[in-house]
């Protein structure tokens, strides 16, 4: 299928409780479009029995809540505020040098290491930015946030099957949530080569996300090239590319930044 559109799908309204605030402003800062997050935080299980995403049925597979015990103390969650702050001006180089203290004193906090990856990825230095999501992902395995970013990080270097297992591993166990859906199956569809896997995550995505239709005509290209479909009527459009050149944006109560 011809490139066209490809929305960062890291984008979500997010809903913070009054605690957390600083805490919470790093899941808005994953690019792209996706459901509702209620985010929230609490004392829990070890990394390793902890599932930090659970899915909220009553909102369908657009919510969720994500729950970790900061363990912050005031001078690094003000630290944090004030690198979110950086970040969404654009002064990644500052911010990273607040979120190095930050995960100095506050090492088992997952949200830091995933901020701190970002901004590596903006300033061009993707094996730091790599080192930081592996430690979020010994921190939360299979955190779907971490997985996202870790994925797309994964696919601009090259390493596309690596990619794939990151996307699949954190979909056995978070199905539902949508981000690792779209971006499983625009790795398939443009990069692997494997149609049959790539209408299969966006079906599943278009589910939960109906109003998605980039994805809706995407669906039924695939079903052209594998002989399942007609050929969709589009309006007469700019094409967008579907490989976005830049990472996510940072900001509060939003998910933006749509191009992946």
């Amino acid at each position: 299928m011809q490139v066209k559109n490809e929305k960062p799908i890291r984008r979500w309204n997010i809903r913070i409780h009054a605690v957390w605030t600083a805490l919470a402003v790093l899941f808005a800062l994953v690019s792209g479009c996706a459901g509702k997050a209620n985010i929230s935080r609490q004392a829990g299980a070890s990394a390793v029995e902890r599932k930090p995403v659970e899915i909220r049925p009553e909102n369908s597979r657009q919510g969720f809540v994500i729950r970790e015990n900061p363990r912050m103390d005031d001078e690094s969650r003000d630290e944090f505020r004030r690198a979110v702050a950086l970040m969404n001006e654009g002064k990644n180089e500052k911010a990273i040098e607040l979120l190095t203290k930050v995960i100095d004193r506050s090492p088992g906090v997952t949200a830091p290491s995933i901020n701190i990856a970002i901004a590596y990825m903006r300033t061009g230095k993707p094996d730091a930015a790599e080192k930081h999501l592996k430690a979020a992902l010994e921190i939360v395995p299979r955190h779907p946030v971490a997985s996202n970013e870790y994925g797309l990080l994964l696919r601009r270097a090259g390493r596309f099957q690596e990619a794939r297992a990151i996307y699949e591993q954190s979909l056995a166990r978070y199905p539902d949530y949508l981000p690792l859906r779209r971006n499983l199956g625009i790795l398939c569809d443009l990069y692997l080569n494997d149609p049959e896997c790539a209408l299969k995550q966006f079906g599943m995505y278009s589910e939960g996300m109906p109003a998605d239709a980039q994805v809706k005509i995407w669906i039924a290209e695939l079903g052209v090239r594998l002989g399942r479909a007609k050929k969709p009527v589009q309006e007469a459009k700019p094409p967008v590319s579907r490989d976005a050149p830049k990472t996510g944006d940072a900001a509060q109560d939003i998910r933006q930044n749509g191009d992946r």
